[in-house]
């Protein structure tokens, strides 16, 4: 290969240090441990230039400020762009006043974006070298051990296409938001993200658009996340038949655990605790719920409609709530811990029932918003915990010192889920039948039954 070949080649599986002068032997050891390459290519200069040596001989000289501050800046036209959709609730849908809400449970619990994916991760290696410490499933992120130390690693991945279909930057700090909302829910800092960007053709100016409007959300979300991006990819010219996919970043978040053995699960430990509600903002009105609910998984699936906003963000107080919950968990005050989001409150509840078997009785007061709005909503930053009665006190102290919401639902108990507004229930159902509906679906959709004539 060609010098010029050799600097451009995107070879992947690379990665550049630059190490300590005199430490040189330090790294190639952590290299040899692990069974890689590792070569000493060159050294750090004061001149501002970058020289490029084959054989001794300069193939290349160029100033740094050429490849940084002085580089091209690709600029395609942009053209803002409103999906095909409205932004008020359609007037054909109608809420109900009462009702069992069982049924549309068990079926958005099979939905595509909500079921168990075990059929897929367990045909594949998750325990990384016996340093797992919560496999999928245990928790909202997965978490590592650094070994020969207390520290652990706890990772998340999140996207929503639909949301940033319904607006591209709004969605995009959801994204950020909620990745690195699942690392708090395992007791880690979040530290730094990347991203898997997912776009049409951005020929096309309002594919354009979305793609500058989710930077610009990823950027402001990560700013005030403190949660710095590392790295990622764009893919585009994503399209069939002209028609491109939704707006779809994913955003990675990395975590720092100061202790991996106070890790907290997703799932209800044992029976007779206390379920509480931790969010980081009040209720909205029933105006902006409605707004907001037609971006939900149960307007998709149930009502099969898409209208309206992604719900509110506030990010300031997405990250006071994050906070409290690392010290919740950090303080060993919680037994259990997990994001309230695809699917809302109903859906997470059973989310943290379903791993260990243990039912639960929520009792819910009448709000000014209809049942589905309550059970199935999707407002943004909101926790579902249990805990020890004893420990109820000392979690409300540490919510109010963080200015965060701590309302309590219910209790952990028996073998369903029960789940009442004003005295009557909304949703009754037996643990063994939501798993059933959870845990099967997406084998059922991916296998292919056999034909007729294939049987003949």
């Amino acid at each position: 290969m060609t010098p010029y070949e050799i600097m451009l080649s995107e070879s992947q599986e690379r990665m550049l240090l630059v190490a300590q002068k005199g430490r040189e032997e330090e790294v190639f050891r952590v290299f040899q441990k692990w069974g890689l390459d590792a070569v000493e290519i060159g050294r750090v200069t004061s001149d501002a230039k970058m020289r490029v040596l084959e054989h001794g001989k300069v193939v290349a000289e160029i100033p740094n400020a050429a490849l940084t501050d002085d580089a091209p800046v690709y600029k395609r036209p942009l053209a803002r762009w409103e999906p095909p959709v409205g932004r008020d609730m359609p007037e054909h849908i109608q809420f109900a006043e009462s009702g069992d809400f069982s049924a549309q449970l068990k079926h958005l619990l099979a939905s595509p974006n909500i079921c168990s994916k075990r059929w897929v991760w367990q045909q594949y290696d998750h325990m990384v070298q016996t340093n797992t410490v919560d496999a999928p499933g245990a928790g909202d992120a997965g978490v590592i051990r650094i070994k020969g130390s207390k520290r652990g690693l706890a990772m998340a991945l999140d996207g929503n296409g639909r949301w940033c279909y319904l607006d591209p930057r709004l969605g995009a700090m959801h994204a950020v938001a909620e990745a690195c909302r699942k690392v708090a829910c395992a007791g880690a800092t979040p530290i730094g993200a990347t991203n898997c960007l997912n776009f049409g053709n951005p020929e096309k100016p309002h594919i354009m658009w979305q793609f500058s409007q989710v930077i610009d959300g990823i950027t402001k979300a990560c700013e005030e996340l403190d949660t710095p991006i590392t790295g990622g990819n764009v893919s585009f010219y994503n399209e069939t038949l002209g028609e491109g996919v939704y707006p779809t970043p994913v955003i990675g978040v990395v975590g720092i655990l100061e202790d991996v053995h106070k890790t907290a699960k997703m799932h209800f430990a044992q029976a007779g605790r206390k379920i509480v509600l931790l969010r980081a903002n009040e209720a909205g009105d029933a105006v902006d719920a409605e707004l907001e609910f037609g971006s939900s998984e149960y307007a998709k699936e149930i009502l099969g409609a898409v209208w309206g906003y992604p719900p509110d963000l506030d990010l300031e107080k997405e990250a006071t709530l994050q906070r409290a919950l690392v010290a919740i968990i950090r303080a060993g005050l919680a037994e259990s811990v997990h994001d309230c989001s695809d699917g809302g409150l109903a859906v997470a509840l059973v989310e943290s029932a379903l791993p260990g078997g243990v039912g639960l009785n929520v009792r819910l007061p009448r709000q000014q918003l209809a049942l589905e709005l309550m059970l199935f909503g999707e407002d943004a930053s909101r926790v579902v915990i249990s805990c020890d009665p004893v420990c109820l006190p000392r979690i409300q102290q540490v919510a109010e010192e963080y200015g965060v919401f701590a309302e309590v639902l219910g209790e952990t108990g028996s073998d369903k889920v029960e789940i009442a507004v004003d005295g009557q229930f909304v949703i009754s159902a037996s643990v063994e039948e939501l798993r059933g509906a959870y845990e099967g679906a997406l084998e059922r959709a991916l296998r292919t039954e056999p034909s007729v004539a294939a049987a003949d």
